[in-house]
């Protein structure tokens, strides 16, 4: 309980000094109504792929999804190509996106239940059956769509996800922030949340006490997968097409939000309103470096060493190191206790 307190009044604690610091340099802009609409309209294809990281971390066993990005984009290539042959997207605007939407989800779901087969069924570390289901995924939107951006266009209702406004709220945010709302409680209050931890803290204990390791690890990665469709469904329709290479340095960032919100990388651990706050306060963070004229490739040398920071951090508890010493050093010129004589 101490150690959540503490990792969610440092994000939000993070959070305020970026606003700060922002409205600060630029003088207010900053915290314009532009300007925040914008970022909230950003955060959700990352903050999403970060829930599906941190899930899969949460379930143990070195477990982390490599392949959300990749899967994103294959969902919104396949859909785009398939849904293409059979409806316009200018004739038919709302059976256009409606097809679109559904055969992305069970795109995304089909490549997460793969990935938590073939981890479940053959024991593959997941960070390596995950890197190969990746290339398979990115090669398979590469042969799809001949290597080639692939046309959306912009029917209303997919063009409404990604780009109108809901009382000055952007739409996508709006989602973002009901799939994590759900996200949190289904662990919270759920056995399948029960036992993703247990399995995480303890898997020796879990396989003794009869937890369906199978399905939770394919219930998991579908998840993730879903996940990932998603975003590849909000990223469709905040752009006019789709790739098979977009958000290339998604990954990196996703797994450094996660990392930030206090996740345990060997499993058992994670709140998804820490990853919410951690997405933000990255969103934050880059539109702050874009304020002062950072070149994207100054921002991903940024991302890799918070990365490094935060796991540093993680692996040697550097608060509890702290503490120790001002104990020790406490009790160095303390007077023992005891009758005096």
């Amino acid at each position: 309980m101490q150690r959540t307190s503490n990792q969610l009044a440092m994000l939000v604690a993070i959070n305020l000094g970026l606003l700060a610091l922002g409205a600060y340099i630029s003088g207010g802009t900053f915290l314009s109504l532009f300007n925040l609409q914008s970022m909230a309209g950003q955060v959700p294809e990352i903050g999403l792929l970060a829930i599906g990281v941190m899930l899969a971390m949460c379930a143990g066993n070195g477990g982390i999804d490599l392949s959300g990005i990749a899967l994103a984009n294959l969902a919104g290539v396949m859909s785009a190509v398939v849904v293409s042959m059979f409806i316009s997207s200018t004739e038919n605007q709302l059976g256009f996106s409606i097809a679109f939407i559904c055969l992305a989800m069970v795109i995304g779901i089909s490549g997460g239940i793969l990935n938590g087969f073939l981890i479940a069924r053959f024991n593959i570390t997941p960070i390596l059956c995950t890197l190969g289901t990746q290339m398979a995924f990115t090669g398979l939107a590469v042969v799809v769509s001949g290597g080639r951006a692939v046309m959306v266009g912009t029917p209303d209702f997919l063009s409404a996800i990604g780009n109108d406004m809901f009382f000055a709220v952007p739409i996508s945010f709006l989602v973002f922030i009901a799939i994590a709302f759900i996200t949190a409680c289904v662990i919270r209050f759920t056995p399948y949340g029960y036992w993703l931890m247990l399995m995480g803290t303890n898997p020796k204990a879990a396989k003794f006490a009869g937890f369906p390791r199978m399905r939770i690890l394919v219930a998991t990665y579908a998840t993730s997968g879903l996940l990932a469709a998603i975003a590849g469904i909000i990223i469709a329709a905040r752009n006019v097409n789709v790739k098979f290479d977009y958000g290339s340095s998604y990954l990196l960032v996703a797994i450094l939000i996660v990392v930030m919100a206090g996740v345990k990388p060997e499993g058992g651990y994670g709140r998804v309103i820490c990853v919410l706050l951690s997405a933000i306060a990255l969103q934050l963070l880059s539109s702050l470096l874009n304020f002062g004229g950072l070149s994207n490739f100054v921002r991903d040398f940024a991302w890799g060493l918070l990365l490094l920071m935060f796991l540093a951090v993680g692996k040697y508890n550097v608060a509890s190191i702290l503490n120790l010493k001002r104990r020790q050093n406490g009790s160095i010129g303390a007077e023992p206790s005891g009758t005096r004589t």
